[in-house]
């Protein structure tokens, strides 16, 4: 008979592998080569949209958030994409089309598809909806 699993909803979140804006930018510099430049176009529109940001490297992704809500946004690097997920994003008018549960993502490919007047939206709107983890 196998092993039994035991689920992981009450999991507590990582410690962070970097706090600061200083471990955001680090991280995104052992980043596949090709998404570098998507990735830091992303953190500065995410920089310049929410004042008052903390950042944090968990899971191998970015964190963003504030005192007050949480951690609002996660930005993951892969081979050929970011993703950017919206933990408020079931909220969000329109909602970022991919995911399910309690957040919502993007993928983005290029400058040009995170430079959006729908990207710019939903950053508006994630700075006013609670994200996860406060503590």
């Amino acid at each position: 008979m196998g092993k039994v699993l035991k689920g992981n909803a009450n999991r507590k979140p990582p410690e962070p592998a970097g706090e600061g804006h200083a471990a955001v930018e680090a991280w995104i510099g052992t980043q596949m080569p090709r998404i570098q430049p998507v990735l830091r176009h992303i953190d500065g529109m995410i920089r310049k949209a929410i004042p008052g940001l903390r950042y944090a490297i968990k899971w191998s992704k970015a964190y963003y958030g504030t005192e007050k809500q949480g951690w609002i946004i996660e930005l993951a690097g892969y081979h050929v994409s970011a993703n950017v997920v919206f933990h408020g994003g079931p909220k969000m008018d329109p909602a970022p089309p991919m995911g399910e549960g309690s957040s919502r993502y993007v993928k983005v490919a290029s400058i040009e598809e995170a430079d959006t007047p729908e990207m710019r939206k939903w950053l508006k709107q994630a700075k006013t909806l609670p994200g996860w983890a406060a503590k």
